[in-house]
């Protein structure tokens, strides 16, 4: 769901007070995100991208740790500069690199999974300060809270919702640590040619490499075919049957999870061209499907 960013007089003005610019500049609003709002600007150095936003404690989103992880992120070779910031605004260097559709995560799906292998693995070493744990199901419940507070149109379906969270944190299997991106969408993926890049790192945190993998998939569809040549790529060989089932249900959890990640939009967000209530249902829609096949495959749990 892409929103469109128009320029108003307020954001112009501010994108120009600032100091970081060399000589004059020119604006355009960048197409694309959900909450956020981004820019793309020239000047004599080159080109930039703006991206405005604010804390969004609802949806567990502190901008000082995004900065951070996203300086993080540049040093360790998986994003771009960030060049500037201040609060509620962040400058990156702009990377004309192309932005990957579901479509381009089906066919580069072996070039992906190399990309997070290394993402997981390599990203320890650049982060400080206290860390952040993203935990998926934790996610679920928190917002199933936020939700009953804000006395959301879903509050009747809270109940299987979390009961489902329950069902599918238990069929997990043991993975290590590892710092995640934890919104892998398709458009994060920017190809320049000769690499791939990561981008967005709001909900980035150490995790279950699970959530990465099953959300890479599912969010790209890839058929049961192409994902498991993706965990075949990320894992070195063929995973046993439990890593298929766990990362089955995590499929499951993930979009359970972008579901009502909207629905708490819906409640707090206000993104221009963001239709919140559609995303819901679109997402709530795939989710029926991957549930149904993983029960398919798996069973419903012993009650």
């Amino acid at each position: 769901m892409d929103g469109h960013v128009e320029l108003s007089r307020a954001v112009e003005d501010r994108i120009r007070a600032m100091p970081c610019w060399h000589g004059r500049i020119e604006i355009a609003p960048l197409k694309g995100g959900i909450s956020n709002e981004s820019y793309v600007v020239g000047d004599s150095a080159g080109r930039h991208v703006v991206r405005f936003g604010k804390d969004y404690p609802f949806h567990h989103v502190f901008r000082d740790r995004e900065l951070m992880t996203a300086r993080a992120a540049h040093a360790a070779g998986f994003g771009p500069e960030v060049r500037y910031a201040e609060p509620g605004v962040m400058v990156s260097a702009y990377l004309g690199a192309k932005t990957y559709r579901a479509g381009d995560v089906v066919v580069e799906r072996r070039r992906v999974a190399d990309l997070l292998c290394r993402f997981h693995t390599r990203m320890p070493q650049e982060i400080s300060g206290a860390a952040f744990l993203f935990w998926p199901f934790h996610v679920v419940r928190d917002y199933a809270r936020t939700l009953k507070a804000g006395n959301s149109r879903m509050v009747p379906h809270l109940p299987e919702y979390i009961a489902l969270a329950d069902e599918l944190e238990a069929a997990q299997a043991p993975l290590p640590i590892v710092f995640g991106h934890n919104d892998l969408l398709p458009a994060n993926i920017l190809d320049d040619g000769q690499k791939l890049w990561l981008i967005d790192f709001e909900y980035a945190g150490f995790s279950t490499a699970m959530f990465d993998l099953a959300g890479a998939t599912s969010n790209a569809g890839l058929s049961p075919d192409e994902a498991e040549d993706f965990l075949d790529a990320y894992f070195g060989g063929a995973p046993d049957p439990a890593i298929h089932r766990s990362h089955a249900a995590m499929q499951c959890a993930s979009l359970l999870r972008e579901a009502m990640w909207s629905m708490v939009s819906e409640l707090h967000l206000t993104a221009p061209g963001a239709d919140y209530v559609s995303y819901t249902a679109y997402n709530l829609d795939r989710l029926e499907k991957a549930l149904d096949h993983y029960r398919r495959s798996y069973g419903k749990p012993k009650t």
